[in-house]
């Protein structure tokens, strides 16, 4: 049996050593990413490009991994990491800039004149949708006392509709066929100098014009009444919640609970 010296040894240790370090760099890589002035105009002339000329450059130039029958009109889309499955769809005038890591499920849509600015990490999960004139940003380099975790998380099945702010300077979660319905409502995870994570159960129905506190959490299976304020983490699955700030009000009839896990979507599957 061969023998090794203590030189000669293999060391696993050494092995798993390089991998971890390999991923912290490219965390890190991922975490400082910024659009330079050069890759802008790049991008730029790329999104003036017809679709089946723009997902190969898109490949080609930025080494992004875009799946099959996937449809990108006049959009510009930057992140260090990207992925877009297959049967996606991009409308025009939509900006993501300055992303860590972007995920996009397969059969995600997004419509006209979205803004998703900055973060660690973006993922829009399976038959997700965003659908025009939102705003999902995450301030860069915030002056916090807190450690920050910037990463913007759309379940699967879910949609944000009009008009909306959020920042996810912490983490935002929304979870599986939720709807971040009606126009206007604003979602916040900072304050002037600290920062708290905010979450929408699966299930969830927001009305217009809502405001979410950073800390603050929507139970799964509810509906949050137009004009309410989330201040802090509510735990009354299945009711009407409202007011300022937002407290339960009534159990949800039959008829309310039919309606919030109705399909958010025609062809979403079952398994969504």
């Amino acid at each position: 049996m061969e023998k090794f010296t203590a030189l000669e040894q293999p060391s696993v240790c050494s092995k798993e050593t390089t991998s971890i370090t390999e991923q912290a760099i490219e965390a890190n890589i991922i975490a400082r990413h910024r659009v330079s002035k050069f890759r802008l105009v790049v991008l730029g002339l790329i999104a003036l490009l017809p679709s089946f000329l723009m997902r190969p450059c898109y490949r080609l130039f930025f080494r992004y991994r875009i799946g099959k029958r996937v449809r990108i009109g006049f959009s510009i889309i930057d992140a260090s990491r990207c992925v877009i499955e297959d049967d996606v769809q991009i409308g025009h005038l939509n900006f993501v800039l300055g992303v860590g890591k972007l995920s996009i499920g397969d059969h995600v849509r997004i419509g006209h004149l979205n803004i998703i600015r900055g973060g660690d990490e973006v993922r829009l999960g399976r038959y997700a949708e965003i659908k025009r004139v939102n705003e999902i940003n995450s301030i860069p380099d915030p002056d916090v006392v807190n450690p920050v975790d910037p990463r913007f998380l759309l379940g699967p099945g879910s949609i944000i509709t009009a008009n909306h702010k959020i920042d996810f300077t912490d983490r935002v979660e929304i979870g599986r066929r939720s709807i971040i319905g009606g126009r206007n409502s604003s979602l916040w995870t900072h304050n002037r100098q600290r920062t708290l994570p905010i979450t929408v159960g699966d299930f969830a129905y927001v009305g217009s014009e809502i405001r979410m506190a950073p800390g603050s959490a929507i139970p799964p299976r509810c509906i949050v009444g137009i004009g309410a304020v989330i201040t802090g983490k509510i735990e009354a699955e299945g009711y009407l919640l409202g007011g300022v700030p937002a407290k339960p009000i009534k159990e949800l009839s039959e008829d309310d609970k039919f309606l919030i896990e109705h399909r958010t979507r025609p062809d979403l599957p079952d398994d969504v």
